[in-house]
């Protein structure tokens, strides 16, 4: 079984900045690898949406709402994912999920939420 642990969110003034971190783990990485992890949103009455995505080779996509506020890194030997978010507005609150996908599967974090306010 994958466990994934999102934790990082909170509140925060416009144009502050947060890290957030996601780390999975689980015996079936004796077995597997993790080829990419994600970053995704959701705010109330919205649709869940990307934010943030890279591979393990360091390949990053990014919503065009957060390119050049936000950047994705990873840390593969210890499978954990980092979402640093600087310059902050109020539209990016929203509960921001972990996704990891493996083996055909979507393995997700029960989310962590961020909030941007004065």
């Amino acid at each position: 079984q994958v466990r994934v642990v999102e934790s990082g969110g909170g509140l925060v003034q416009p144009g502050g900045s947060l890290r957030l971190s996601c780390a999975a783990s689980g015996s079936i990485f004796s077995i597997v690898s993790i080829n990419a992890m994600g970053w995704y949103r959701q705010a109330p009455g919205k649709e869940r949406e990307l934010v943030a995505a890279i591979t393990n080779t360091g390949s990053t996509n990014y919503a065009d709402s957060v390119k050049g506020r936000f950047t994705i890194s990873r840390d593969n030997a210890k499978n954990t994912v980092y979402l640093h978010m600087n310059s902050l507005k109020p539209e990016d609150t929203a509960a921001y999920y972990c996704n990891v996908p493996i083996v055909g599967y979507d393995y997700w974090g029960q989310g962590t939420q961020v909030t941007v306010s004065s």
